[in-house]
């Protein structure tokens, strides 16, 4: 009986606002625009909108923007959609001067003018919009379309927040996570990072679930941390699910689960999630929570280095180098080498180093073989460090220095090289106390100016 009813009095409001409406009353073309909107009968939505919005009525002139933002009713058209948001705006509608605001920051149906954003963005805040006050406090935050200017930023952060405004509270949250116009507080970080995960907020969950994982303003909770993951991961916030693959692969306070890692990997790996396809493809290329796939490891280490990962570059690298699933290519074996070596890479550099030693996918060239090592061995990459010590050893691509040669094999024997560990006394050998002292000496200035600095052995020898 009441859904009848309230058949019965749309039926009514319907022809009362038809009747109205092909009178000319503007207000009356507006509504029956909207209830046609709300039905999805856009084409009708449109017409009734349009003969509304050349009378003049902001308000339809708003939501025929819309309209041809969206392509609902019509062919999307952003030229149309910012002509009809501007004519609204300059009447003074809120709405329509946010909306008119992001045209100008995205540069669509417009040119692209953050300083005309920001002013459409403050006309709208300063009549209360809360989404608008967070826009204008982004634009204080970025710098974009006036100076950076934290105070403002988070005055107008402030009150849209406390207007319930779930992004606004996020990056309220965040300024105080990162100490950003204030001294960083953790605690009142997650007071506002609460307030807009309660909301939904998919972003503010994740930091929730980052902050309970690492104890940041709040005792370290694992499970509370896979909770507030999940919910974000399940809206599809592809860092929130980087981050459970992580504590799931790992075992980080719950039971180990490789098998949704994977799931929550490749989830994330779709989205572009750097990482998340390097994860990936490791996963598949050890056989972690799934059999062992090279195809689908290299496939996915390919995605991530293709992205600029230097460890999926230096892993496609190995790859290429030892046929893996793939025909032996060293020329292929160099690129991807070089590609981790020229961002810093240290085990990339040394094995880059080995190819020209070989002559390996390029012309060999000790002098360019040092040239890795070295850049390697600086980071303290000790089997860099013991193949720059053989080339200081047998003159290759550097003056023959059995003094220098020593040095870097005690460093890379210190960091746990065996080879260096072994082979080092024999280059002792041919060294005079006087000489080893000096080696010694050295070695010492070397771990003073490089504290910190080791890295983990590489895969060529």
């Amino acid at each position: 009986m009441d859904r009848q009813n309230t058949i019965r009095e749309n039926y009514q409001t319907y022809m009362w606002f038809r009747q109205a409406a092909e009178r000319g009353d503007a207000y009356a073309q507006f509504n029956l625009g909207l209830m046609y909107k709300k039905d999805g009968e856009y084409g009708r939505a449109v017409g009734w909108l349009r003969k509304a919005a050349q009378q003049g009525l902001a308000f339809a002139q708003n939501h025929l923007g819309s309209m041809y933002y969206h392509g609902r009713g019509v062919p999307k058209n952003d030229t149309e959609a910012a002509a009809w948001f501007r004519q609204a705006a300059e009447q003074g509608d809120a709405s329509a001067q946010q909306n008119l605001g992001l045209m100008f920051r995205k540069g669509r149906g417009v040119g692209q003018c953050h300083e005309q954003a920001m002013t459409w963005f403050c006309r709208a805040a300063e009549q209360g919009v809360g989404s608008a006050q967070n826009l204008l406090a982004e634009c204080y935050l970025s710098g974009q379309g006036a100076p950076v200017n934290y105070p403002l930023a988070m005055a107008w952060f402030r009150k849209a927040a406390m207007q319930s405004d779930a992004t606004a509270q996020l990056n309220l949250g965040l300024m105080y996570k990162h100490g950003q116009g204030v001294e960083s507080d953790d605690e009142q970080a997650l007071c506002w990072f609460r307030q807009a995960a309660a909301q939904g907020n998919a972003m503010a969950q994740r930091q929730l679930g980052v902050a309970y994982a690492d104890g940041l303003g709040v005792r370290a909770d694992p499970l509370r941390a896979v909770a507030w993951l999940q919910r974000a991961a399940e809206q599809g916030d592809k860092d929130a699910q980087f981050s459970l693959g992580v504590m799931l692969a790992n075992g980080q306070g719950i039971e180990r689960d490789e098998p949704r890692a994977l799931q929550w990997y490749a989830r994330a790996a779709e989205q572009r999630h750097v990482l998340a396809q390097y994860n990936l493809g490791s996963m598949y290329a050890n056989g972690r929570g799934t059999p062992r796939d090279e195809v689908r490891a290299l496939e996915w280490y390919r995605r991530a280095a293709e992205q600029g990962a230097a460890i999926a570059q230096f892993n496609l690298g190995v790859i290429y180098a030892g046929g893996q699933g793939v025909p032996r290519d060293d020329v292929q074996a160099v690129y991807w080498y070089r590609s981790a070596a020229e961002q810093g890479d240290a085990s990339a550099q040394n094995n880059l180093g080995v190819m020209y030693a070989n002559g390996q996918g390029v012309p060999q060239d000790d002098a360019m073989a040092v040239c890795w090592y070295r850049q390697a061995a600086e980071q303290g990459h000790a089997l860099a460090q013991y193949n720059l010590g053989g080339m200081y050893n047998s003159g290759r691509g550097v003056e023959r220095d059995a003094v220098r040669s020593y040095m870097w094999m005690l460093l890379a024997a210190e960091a746990g090289d065996e080879t260096a560990n072994a082979n080092k006394s024999i280059v002792a050998r041919r060294l005079t106390p006087a000489q080893i002292g000096a080696a010694v000496d050295q070695s010492q200035q070397w771990r003073l100016a490089h504290a910190g600095s080791r890295k983990e052995p590489g895969v060529m020898h």
